[in-house]
């Protein structure tokens, strides 16, 4: 079924209450199952995240030679085939809208004796590539792209080893990062990644969790070439903060709402949204901080306090909540005076353009807003509900969803489906917690 036949209808206001789960990290979940098929010995995850962008990363392994049994409910065994053992696929690999299925996997292909081509569906074959292609490139890699610089990416075989680079990244991004740390693993050199700002650090935990040697310092990263073994582990995968956000916004904005999110990942990488909340003057406590498997967790306490507050968002914070925005942006709508974003036109090359979606979805909804090349102005009002067209963005229509909490009146959001990519059974834990929201298949 396309996503365009599946639509929410969400009844205005409510409350949030007692205490949820979301699912597992969906950026942990990826590399879990890639550093894991490259490990030597048997690698246990628990808590994968079943949704369709993390499926196609275990589904692309298992084409690539890799043995996998998938238990179901988020238990995954992989018996890796270390770093020489993938096999060369016989069809191309489609992920589906995962760009970060494509990124990782074209640096780790890069250095392959075999050919491989990386596709997947309308949204992901838009996003531009050539950020890891160009600096794949430089390290020796032959990679094809439309014309745009866009996806199907056709790899070809390597005939020699990768030589690694130091490479100066132009924007922080968790991607690219990992891409070229992937591709480096096989390459003769040290390979040294320098970036402007602070981005997600989950591969850098993980390779270190698997016992690759890796250095790190302030704004930088490297690791040589064949200078270690990944070894097979049990991994458990936290809660997701970009899944959990979506709550702490809702309860934030639903006057009565009382909500704990159980055993989310708090890493500080990507805790941008909870400083940003608790700017506008959410009321979130971090309950038992503890560390699981090399990244940190803690429960998530978070009442409604009162009408939130418009703010200058910090530009240091983007990349830190750069997947939390079109949440942060209905806490925007719903606060009390103006909030202003720059520095974040990464937004705009999402699964949507993600600053243009929301805009147009908040003017639909009541709210005014000005957009900006790398942002947006909104300026807090009331929701009067409306009719949302969330452009396939997972992201876009869960957030609209919550919205409703604070609504005047029902928003319906179409083209829905996508939701599975980051957050399956999203419509029925919403519903548990206490949103009223309806879930409508067909034309």
């Amino acid at each position: 079924m396309s996503g365009s036949q599946r639509r929410f209808l969400v009844e205005p206001g409510g409350r949030l209450g007692g205490q949820l789960k979301v699912p597992g990290d969906k950026s942990i979940s990826h590399r879990a199952i890639m550093l894991g098929a490259l490990a030597e010995g048997v690698t246990r995850v628990t808590g994968f995240l079943e949704g369709a962008d993390t499926l196609a990363t275990l589904a692309a392994f298992q084409a690539l030679g890799v043995p996998v049994v998938h238990h179901g409910a988020g238990a995954v065994t992989l018996h890796g085939v270390g770093l020489d053992g993938l096999r060369a696929p016989s069809a191309p690999l489609d992920l589906g809208n995962s760009g970060t299925s494509m990124r990782l996997l074209s640096g780790l292909l890069a250095g392959q004796p075999f050919a491989s081509v990386l596709t997947g569906d309308a949204s992901l074959t838009r996003r531009p590539m050539r950020r890891v292609t160009e600096p794949l490139a430089r390290m020796g890699a032959r990679i094809d792209t439309t014309p745009a610089g866009t996806a199907p990416l056709c790899i070809h075989a390597a005939t020699r080893p990768l030589t690694a680079i130091h490479y100066a990244m132009p924007v922080a991004s968790a991607q690219v990062k990992s891409c070229l740390l992937l591709a480096g693993l096989a390459a003769e050199g040290t390979t040294r990644i320098e970036e402007p700002g602070p981005s997600r650090d989950h591969s850098e935990v993980m390779l270190a969790g698997f016992g690759w040697p890796l250095r790190r310092g302030p704004g930088w990263v490297e690791l040589d070439g064949r200078s270690g073994t990944l070894l097979g582990r049990d991994i458990e995968v936290p809660a997701d903060i970009s899944s959990a956000a979506f709550f702490l916004v809702g309860a934030a904005i639903s006057a009565g709402s009382d909500l704990l999110l159980c055993n989310v990942g708090i890493n500080p990488t990507r805790t941008g949204v909870i400083d940003i909340l608790r700017a506008m003057g959410a009321d979130i406590t971090i309950r038992d901080p503890r560390t699981v498997g090399g990244e940190p967790v803690a429960d998530l306490h978070v009442r409604h306090a009162g009408r939130l507050r418009g703010i200058t968002i910090d530009p240091a914070l983007v990349p830190l909540a750069i997947d939390e925005f079109p949440a942060i942006f209905i806490a925007a709508a719903c606060a009390e005076g103006s909030t202003l974003l720059s520095g974040a036109e990464e937004l705009r090359v999402k699964e949507s353009d993600r600053i243009q979606s929301m805009a147009d979805g908040l003017t639909a909804c009541g709210v005014r807003v000005e957009t900006l090349p790398d942002g947006i102005r909104i300026e807090g009002g009331t929701l009067t509900g409306g009719r949302v067209d969330s452009r396939g963005d997972h992201r876009i229509a869960m957030s609209f969803a919550l919205a409703a909490l604070a609504a005047t009146g029902p928003i319906t959001i179409e083209d829905c489906a996508n939701v599975d990519t980051s957050f399956p059974g999203f419509a029925t834990l919403a519903s548990a917690a206490g949103l009223g929201l309806t879930v409508v298949e067909g034309a």
